[in-house]
């Protein structure tokens, strides 16, 4: 493994050094620091799409919201089912989303909501809870089971086959142990990054090699509790949900090490699970974990300043 991240380390570095180089020039100051969402909806991931149009999914049955962070208005865009978990928007407008307890995956067309596919991953105790997407894959955690789900995608983007990798050796497999969440690429898809939720930790992990995946180095920091994931250039954001926190890591180029440099939170936090980024800033959704769901209970996504 060391290897492989060597040979992988100069492009990382390049990749590094061209990303760190600010966004898309949007200024939030104008925008709501606060986009209320519907009652009951009790929301779990967050994705940017298009322009500033952002997707959450509920845990509740209510169906996937798409909202727009300049306005705070929204509609569904999927009218029930689920639950909906983590979600990603990938370079053709598609809408990848984990299933969470239904052991399935989904894509949706982002525009219209319609539904042009759904995985059965597995029948055993599972939690798919997070996705990311790649040139030529998309990768789901499974919780449970301590396994990444990759489903190959065609240079054309065609769905194609789905194979498992297995990362039991560091998230070892238990029904309703939360280890394997939030995942992140590196944009040449070659690496993925995952954190344990229980044992606090982040992974690296070569796609190619999975079994040799290492535990990044903090220096003995921890990142408990954590969720999902925000990767932009050498930074690494992680959402601390239980915690109201937003742990600020820099990644070194290698992946091997990186360097918790603040904690972010902010006063609309109510358990946040998923981070998504708009121009400067980044939009979290509060899960309000431990709080009843009832018709009338309010939910929202909290804009933080970095």
């Amino acid at each position: 493994m060391r290897h492989r991240l060597s040979m992988a380390s100069v492009a990382l570095m390049a990749w590094f050094a061209i990303s760190s180089i600010g966004g898309d020039g949007a200024d939030a100051r104008a925008f709501p620091e606060e986009i209320g969402l519907p009652g009951g909806f009790a929301p779990e991931g967050i994705a940017t799409g298009r322009g500033a149009t952002f997707y959450t999914g509920s845990l509740s049955l209510a169906g996937i919201w798409r909202g727009d962070y300049r306005t705070g208005e929204g509609a569904l865009l999927v009218d029930g089912g689920g639950p909906f978990v983590g979600m990603a928007v990938d370079a053709r407008n598609r809408l990848w989303v984990a299933g969470g307890p239904a052991g399935v995956g989904y894509v949706f067309d982002a525009d219209t909501g319609a539904n042009l596919e759904t995985f059965a991953f597995t029948t055993d105790a599972s939690f798919v809870n997070d996705v990311v997407v790649t040139t030529d894959a998309a990768y789901f955690t499974d919780s449970f089971r301590g396994i990444i789900y990759r489903v190959s995608l065609a240079p054309d983007g065609a769905i194609g086959t789905v194979t498992e990798l297995d990362l039991t050796a560091l998230a070892p497999a238990e029904p309703n142990v939360f280890r394997l969440n939030g995942i992140e690429a590196t944009p040449n898809g070659k690496m993925l990054v995952a954190v344990n939720s229980t044992a606090g930790e982040l992974y690296a992990i070569d796609v190619d090699d999975p079994a040799a995946a290492t535990t990044i180095d903090l220096g003995g920091a921890t990142v408990a509790a954590g969720d999902g994931l925000l990767l932009h250039g050498r930074t690494l954001y992680v959402v601390r949900n239980q915690l109201n926190l937003v742990a600020v890591i820099e990644l070194a180029p290698d992946l091997a090490s990186g360097t918790v440099i603040s904690e972010l939170s902010a006063d609309g936090f109510d358990v946040p699970t998923t981070i998504a980024r708009f121009g400067g800033d980044l939009y979290a959704v509060n899960a309000r974990f431990g709080t009843p769901v009832t018709p009338e209970t309010a939910y929202w996504v909290t804009r933080v300043d970095k």
